[in-house]
């Protein structure tokens, strides 16, 4: 039977402790000269608005004898603002205008961003 032979222990090495990576300084990057060009493309993108003056259910029994005159009740008290959305999302709320007989809504309050991402949760 042979001897084994003798293992011999290499020393083992640590590796060295990490040291910080190294960036460098992050600058403003000037805007590229089509990027006017870019944003002027979105500006042509219809979007649907919708003022919403209230909201009611009703049976269908209900709808179908509304006639000529009836008043339909909503959840909204007289003298409460308008909500404004774009494509269904919250974004202002307003007061009811009447500009040459015609009417529109004067904007009250703008809706802040944070509020408009809590509104997609």
């Amino acid at each position: 039977m042979a001897e084994p032979t003798p293992v011999q222990n290499k020393p083992q090495t640590q590796p060295a402790a990490p040291q910080g990576a190294k960036f460098q300084d992050l600058k403003p990057a000037a805007p590229a000269a089509g990027a006017q060009r870019d944003m002027d493309f979105l500006l042509d993108v219809p979007l649907e608005v919708t003022v919403e003056l209230g909201r009611t259910r009703m049976l269908i029994k209900d709808l179908l004898q509304l006639g000529q005159g009836s008043v339909i009740e909503l959840d909204k008290i007289a003298g409460e603002p308008m909500e404004i959305l774009v494509n269904n999302k919250l974004v202002a709320r307003g007061e009811v205008v009447v500009v040459n007989e015609k009417f529109g809504i004067r904007l009250t309050d703008i809706i802040s961003p944070t509020e408009r991402i809590r509104q997609l949760k």
